[in-house]
């Protein structure tokens, strides 16, 4: 009797016969293996009990409005543990936090699609806290489906603070300005911040002045979304100059073209240091599905060869024959972004206001182009906000 599994294959003959023999083998003690685990198993938690048991804090104040933060640095970043600690202070919203395992900073609107996703939790005072193997659009993501928390709609998703600018075209590249376009894609009102880092000029304690210069920011944000005055339709994107303190004022600006150009430069395998990181000295995972497959069909003809003289198969595999010529080279490169001249003057564009000192913020939506009655609106708040605030 042929199992119904294993019709119209195209294996070998006797594979298959070899597989059917070790799948009636193995059905009698599966049968007693999974009866055993279902007199002993637990009772499955439902998700009353799986929420009790994270690390959600039993005392959470339900009233409070939840405030989710997430950034494209990781948990270790000044930005986030400043932007965290002043917001848990202010002992108004229950936080809480999920971020990337690793520096997403540049990795865009990217999702990690098909991939099983490694959900940590950690430790930070008065906060719900998460770390993913993901990048910034799966934290809020995952965040917002309801499947991690207990809720699925937070009042406002905070992505930063950034280490660096997103101004102009950095906005495609940037993680943090990506995280808050997925809140803003989910219906979601969003912030993403971000400090003018210069590496020869600044200090981690600028990250706590930049969490003094955009609170105010973040709280007209949110009294205006809870009495259901804040405009709709947009994000926003809040860039704050080097010297956070000595800024100038709150501007409200436009998104420029300004860009760097990606600089790639070919280096040698001894100095591929940042490669080894992903790949180490194994071959990806691809190659190694292959080369299992090679392996797999050079065993199963060594073994036809022996076991069945009388009635010899010629089996050619794909995966060993025409291959013994070829030789593999690899090459290394390496990625940078060099800062280039902009000829654009307008002293109302994101960049060029946070050149002058200002804290630019420039509303932006889910697509390329804002449209023009929602930047209005957008753009009328901002005014509304840097009034109050002078």
């Amino acid at each position: 009797m042929t199992t119904p599994a294993l019709k119209n294959n195209f294996l070998p003959p006797g594979l298959v016969s070899n597989l059917q023999e070790v799948l009636a083998n193995r059905k009698p003690a599966a049968a007693a293996g999974e009866a055993a685990d279902a007199d002993n198993a637990p009772s499955k938690p439902d998700k009353s009990d799986a929420d009790s048991s994270g690390n959600e804090p039993a005392g959470e104040d339900e009233s409070k409005p939840i405030i989710l933060v997430t950034n494209s640095d990781g948990i270790e970043s000044p930005g986030i543990s400043f932007l965290v600690d002043a917001l848990v202070r202010e002992s108004l919203y229950n936080v809480h936090v999920i971020v990337p395992q690793s520096d997403k900073s540049t990795s865009g609107h990217s999702v990690s699609l098909k991939e099983t996703v490694e959900v940590a939790s950690v430790e930070v005072n008065g906060a719900v806290a998460y770390e993913i193997s993901g990048t910034p659009v799966d934290c809020v993501s995952l965040a917002l489906s309801g499947a991690l928390f207990s809720w699925s709609k937070p009042l406002l998703v905070i992505s930063g603070i950034n280490k660096g600018s997103s101004c102009g075209h950095h906005m495609f590249y940037s993680g943090v300005v990506a995280g808050a376009r997925e809140a803003l894609i989910n219906g979601v009102p969003s912030i993403s911040i971000s400090l003018n880092w210069k590496t020869d000029g600044s200090a981690e304690n600028d990250f706590k002045d930049a969490v003094t210069v955009c609170l105010p920011i973040i709280s007209a944000a949110i009294r205006d979304i809870q009495t259901g005055v804040f405009p709709k339709g947009f994000s926003l994107d809040v860039q704050i100059p080097t010297s956070p303190l000595a800024n100038k004022g709150i501007k409200a600006t436009k998104r420029s073209l300004w860009r760097s150009t990606l600089c790639w430069q070919a280096i040698s395998s001894t100095r591929n240091q940042s490669a080894s990181r992903f790949t180490g000295s194994q071959p990806g995972l691809g190659m190694q599905f292959a080369m299992l497959s090679r392996d797999a069909s050079a065993a199963g003809a060594a073994r036809r060869l022996t076991t069945q003289k009388k009635n010899i198969e010629v089996v050619e595999s794909v995966g060993v024959a025409g291959k013994s010529d070829f030789k593999r080279t690899v090459k290394y490169f390496r990625a940078e972004m060099l800062n280039k001249e902009h000829a654009e003057e307008d002293e109302n564009l994101d960049f060029r206001a946070l050149e002058n000192g200002f804290v630019s913020v420039t509303p932006f939506s889910a697509s390329v182009d804002l449209d023009s009655v929602i930047e209005t609106a957008a753009l009328d708040w901002i005014s509304s906000v840097v009034l109050h605030h002078d």
